[in-house]
């Protein structure tokens, strides 16, 4: 738990009193009387000032140190690479580095990571506060923020485009191409939101597929033939296809940034929004983050160019 102390100031008190009495003295060398005078006034009535000094110190030296405010950050374990268990059982990945460095440089706060097993989960944990914000890859679209609050500073930028077996050669270039197909995706995510929009504007011509468990679940269900295509981002390809079994196709159907999400109409998460969005400024501005995304993703998605 990061703490702030408070420090006291009686070094500084201490030598305000003793100049004090330093005075006194030099004044009793020429009259005795007015010494022991001044000595007597001094014990039955100490200074206003003095008084004042000695019940600030004694208030400082009392005072509680501050603690950094816990803040529940809900993420998985299941996203290769972006937040995932290395051979020895940590969480690492793009993503759970990134918080990590912000939490280093945010000393108001103190992160802990909450772990769930799907966007739904991480989802209602947020809208039923036991989760303060989620990092996860988000991807920013318009029916995300009528619900919920992103914070201002992508740190992280995303095409998305048509996913199928790399033995696949049908001419697939657009979703119109996948008429009467199944393309699997995970509820919740991006990628069912523009397979949904899709659906909405071309009813039953295509037929959404879910999947459940980790990420490379989507390559056995094309790489076997039981569905057709995904919709993926353009960096998430070779993070969950690592023996190139799957490939790109068509130009990209969307771009986006990619943000932290909290819950909207909360003050208290437009505050750690605003100080995520101030770290994430200066990570971008060393080259932090630019080291990271080429650490974990393979090379530098945070920027548009």
């Amino acid at each position: 738990m990061k703490k702030r102390a408070v420090l006291s100031l009686v070094m500084a008190v201490g030598f305000t009193l003793l100049a004090g009495c330093g005075d006194k003295n030099n004044n009793a060398a020429s009259s005795p009387s007015a010494s022991a005078t001044s000595s007597s006034s001094a014990q039955e009535a100490p200074s206003e000032s003095s008084s004042e000094s000695a019940s600030e110190s004694a208030a400082a030296s009392t005072e509680a140190p501050v603690e950094a405010k816990k803040i529940i950050v809900g993420t998985s374990s299941l996203f290769p690479q972006v937040c995932f268990l290395d051979e020895n059982g940590k969480l690492t990945g793009y993503d759970i580095e990134l918080v990590r460095e912000i939490d280093k440089r945010l000393p108001e706060y103190d992160f802990e990571f909450q772990l769930l097993d799907s966007m739904p989960s991480l989802l209602l944990s947020l809208e039923t506060k036991k989760v303060d914000f989620v990092a996860h890859e988000i991807e920013k679209n318009p029916e995300r923020t009528e619900k919920y609050l992103f914070n201002k500073v992508p740190y992280a930028h995303w095409k998305n485009k048509i996913v199928v077996s790399a033995s696949n050669n049908d001419p697939i270039e657009t979703l119109a191409d996948l008429k009467g197909k199944k393309i699997i995706t995970h509820a919740s995510s991006a990628a069912d939101q523009i397979l949904k929009n899709y659906d909405k504007e071309n009813p039953g011509t295509i037929k959404i597929v879910y999947q459940s468990g980790a990420a490379n679940d989507t390559v056995q269900q094309i790489d076997s033939g039981r569905v057709t295509a995904t919709v993926a981002a353009d960096f998430s390809l070779s993070l969950i296809d690592p023996e190139k079994k799957l490939k790109t196709v068509g130009k990209a159907l969307s771009t986006a940034d990619i943000l932290f999400l909290f819950r909207k109409n909360d003050s208290d998460a437009q505050v750690l929004a605003d100080a995520i969005d101030k770290v994430l400024l200066d990570v971008k501005a060393d080259g932090t983050l630019s080291a990271l995304s080429k650490q974990w993703l393979g090379q530098d998605f945070t920027s548009l160019e």
